[in-house]
């Protein structure tokens, strides 16, 4: 086979122990395919000595007082440490490695730093190495500008560095490992008999992750789909699971087959978040033109929304809840608030087209006296709104509901 591009995770590459298991991964894919591109975080979380955490921590008793640039000649230190660790570790089994930056690599962003967006890929240099016979090891998270400065991706930044790199190099697949053996139905500390799914659809996946799922970060999914670029989500931690599947719907006849039979495909959640309620008045076109643009210029993000003559309905993170009433209440209108809600999403490209899926779900809450607050739907994803306390048992009433104990 052609190309792979293997990204791994911080808590991947914690200690020694869990490197070498790494490395393990390197060398099966060094055997099955012609080239390979890895792509590495920093090692750890928050208290580990070079987590990005951990960096940040080091100027903290300064106060913030770096410039934004500065902030990602910071935040880039930690892949740098990470990837040249993995590469002395090939090298000392007789493995022929070479570091590259995000920039080195041919990301090119925009000057926005700590949050760039991706403008081009230019995957030469790779292309050079391994004509080398070179593994080529990239810092996620980072890119640069086109004067050449160093910039970091955010959230997500190295899942978006290895989907981006595997589009650009039209690689076979894009291995995401981590710490958990793939993507599950649920989460499972809230679902004990939560399951591991085989193949999901980029649009499942995608959504589960907006709704809460953290295995992988939808923008990373969304450069995937887009490429048609397989990406497989694995365990560092075990050799011979091969994880979950995300690919096209139509890719393969048995991927089909499988998404098909499966009316809801998981569970997700997102807890701490507000919902706020603002009444018509004289002119409802007026104050939806009004509410939104004064949550835009504030810098809030809303979420949930539903729109009538009646007046508006959203909701905002619990953290942004007093900004918003205060903004609200400053253009002359009484928000209602209801604080310590919950959003939870019945997931699955099955549903479409099938009558009854938000019957079923709303029969199943009601027998477990969940008060549904508010509720949304498309053609994969139905959201109801919840009081956070009830969030995990209504997670669990339709995780049983749907029968996904049983995948």
């Amino acid at each position: 086979m052609g190309i792979i591009v293997q990204k791994f995770g911080g808590s991947s590459l914690t200690n020694e122990e869990k490197r070498e298991q790494a490395i393990q991964h390197i060398g099966t894919a060094i055997k099955d395919y012609e080239h390979v591109c890895v792509v590495v975080s920093a090692m750890g979380r928050k208290g580990d000595p070079y987590a990005t955490d951990t960096l940040i921590d080091l100027i903290g008793s300064n106060g913030n007082h770096l410039s934004a640039r500065e902030w990602d000649m910071l935040l880039s230190c930690g892949e740098i440490i990470s990837a040249n660790v993995m590469a002395s570790m090939l090298k000392s089994r007789g493995i022929d490695a070479v570091v590259l930056t995000g920039g080195q690599a041919g990301i090119i962003t925009n000057d926005d730093h700590r949050n760039a967006q991706i403008l081009t890929v230019n995957p030469k240099r790779i292309f050079q190495e391994f004509e080398q016979g070179k593994v080529v090891i990239v810092t996620g998270f980072q890119g640069k500008t086109t004067d050449g400065e160093t910039t970091t991706l955010g959230r997500g930044g190295s899942d978006t560095s290895a989907t981006v790199l595997g589009a650009a190099l039209q690689a076979d697949v894009v291995e995401i490992f981590t710490d958990v053996s793939g993507i599950m139905t649920a989460d499972p500390r809230i679902v004990e008999d939560a399951r591991q799914l085989n193949q999901v659809t980029y649009t499942e996946i995608c959504n589960m992750a907006y709704q809460g799922a953290k295995v992988i970060h939808p923008r990373a999914v969304e450069i995937a789909m887009q490429a048609n670029v397989p990406i497989r989500v694995r365990s560092t931690f075990d050799r011979d699971d091969k994880g979950t599947l995300v690919t096209h719907v139509t890719d393969t006849e048995r991927v089909a087959s499988e998404i098909k039979d499966r009316l809801i495909t998981g569970i997700a959640q997102v807890s701490r978040i507000t919902q706020i309620r603002v009444a018509a008045q004289d002119n409802p076109y007026d104050l939806q033109a009004k509410v939104f643009k004064a949550m835009a210029d504030g810098g809030i993000s809303v979420d949930f929304i539903n729109v009538s003559l009646d007046g508006v309905a959203f909701t905002v993170s619990d953290e942004h809840a007093e900004q918003a009433r205060s903004i609200l209440m400053d253009l002359g209108y009484e928000p209602r608030m209801q604080p310590d809600c919950a959003k939870v999403s019945a997931i699955g490209a099955g549903m479409a087209g099938v009558p009854g899926v938000m019957a079923k779900i709303v029969e199943a809450l009601s027998s477990e006296n969940i008060q549904i607050l508010q509720s949304a739907d498309s053609h994969t994803t139905i959201w109801v709104l919840v009081k956070n306390e009830d969030m995990n048992k209504a997670v669990r009433v339709l995780h049983r509901t749907f029968d996904l104990h049983k995948i």
